[in-house]
This record gives structure tokens, sequence and C-alpha cells, in this order.
């Protein structure tokens, strides 16, 4: 079965239906990432295999966290991008939203761009810095609707940092195990909002902050 129809039998079990253009979008996604994987780690999921949970975890679960934005132009930055999900899944399944996303490492923020200009991504960049680098440019302070973070190192201070980018009123999203490692912590500056599941055969999670508005 070939991607396509892998990725649309997946998402409609999940109730999430994709349109054509979307799952089109997200296939030739995951085949860059299939494509470049093989050179640079891009992620640890079996990508080669076109298995369910690859497809599931990398392509289905962002298009079901995007359903949770605040509005369809929402600005959206991602923090730690790595191989592009949630971020550029979350993009595809909501086109008129904005992303910036940041990613340090000069290999993995190639592949980004790389992308952008395959799929022809409009208002989407990539910023090959460190996050907390963002943070002395005073226009993206208070600015942006909704943080995306996954798989990245989260501690107090991490969440301090991002806070300084939400605007009041806007929110963070926390995929997976990192999630209960804010409950946890606790985040300053920001208050629980809502918790959903993503897929449950995977256990998997999204946790919203919300920075309280002013």
């Amino acid at each position: 079965m070939q991607i396509r129809e892998r990725l649309a039998k997946r998402a409609s079990k999940a109730g999430v239906p994709l349109s054509d253009v979307a799952i089109v979008g997200l296939s030739e996604y995951f085949e860059l990432l299939r494509k470049w994987n093989r050179k640079v780690s891009l992620t640890s999921l079996p990508v080669d295999e076109e298995g369910d949970e690859a497809i599931d975890r990398l392509l289905v679960e962002p298009a079901i966290a995007a359903k949770h934005l605040p509005r369809p132009d929402a600005e959206v930055l991602d923090i730690g991008s790595g191989g592009g999900s949630p971020a550029i899944p979350m993009k595809i399944a909501a086109p008129e939203m904005a992303l910036r996303m940041v990613e340090s490492k000069t290999r993995k923020a190639a592949f980004l761009r790389e992308v952008v200009r395959t799929l022809d991504l409009d208002r989407t960049s990539v910023d090959a810095v460190r996050s907390e680098e963002l943070l002395a440019r005073p226009t993206l302070h208070d600015a942006i609707d909704v943080v995306t973070m996954r798989a990245v190192r989260i501690d107090r201070k991490t969440l301090s940092e991002v806070q300084s980018f939400i605007k009041p009123g806007g929110l963070l999203f926390l995929f997976g195990t990192i999630a209960s490692a804010a409950t946890t912590l606790g985040a300053p500056h920001l208050v629980p909002g809502e918790s959903h599941h993503l897929l449950k055969q995977w256990g998997s999670r999204l946790e919203i902050l919300r920075k309280p508005s002013m």
C-alpha cells in the first residue's frame, strides 16, 4: 500500500480525515524525511519501514494537534524543530498558520529549509540558532500565539524563557513525555489549560498551557 493510502487510512481511523492536498503534502514530507534520515539523524522512528507508529507519531498526531490552534492563521513558533514534526505536519494540516522553526544544528536546519522549499510552504521560516538567542529579538517578545515543543529537554529555565515569546492569552503546546515533566516542574507565568490524548495506542498526549491575559 502506498504511503498516501496508508496515511489516509490511519488519519481516518484517528478521526482526523485529511484533504487530498494535505495527504499529498504530508506524504511528500515523509518521503523527504525518510531520504534525509539515512544520512542525518532526524528521527529514531522506523521511517524506512513506513510502519503505523512512524506514520501516526510523525504525521497523524500533529494533524490532530492542529485542530487545537486558537485560530486558523495563528503565529506558531516551534522550538527544537529537528526533523520537522510536529511543526511541518501542523502547517500542512493548517495551511493558513504562520510557522517559524528554530533548530540550532546546521544539517537539520538545512533539511527543514529543503522541506520548506520543496513543498513551497508560505509564511514559513527556519532560524538556525539556539532558542535562547531569539530572546535578544524584542519583536518576538509577547508576539507568538502558540509555541510548540516536542522531544526537547525541559526545565524551569526553559519554560521561563519560552513564555517570553508567548503573547498574553497565548498557548504552549507540549507533546509527548515532556508534558508530564512540565506539570511536575511547574511553569512560571503559565497556567494549566487543556489536556488531550492524541493517539491512545501510543500513549501520546498534548498538554496545553496558557499565558494569562494582562
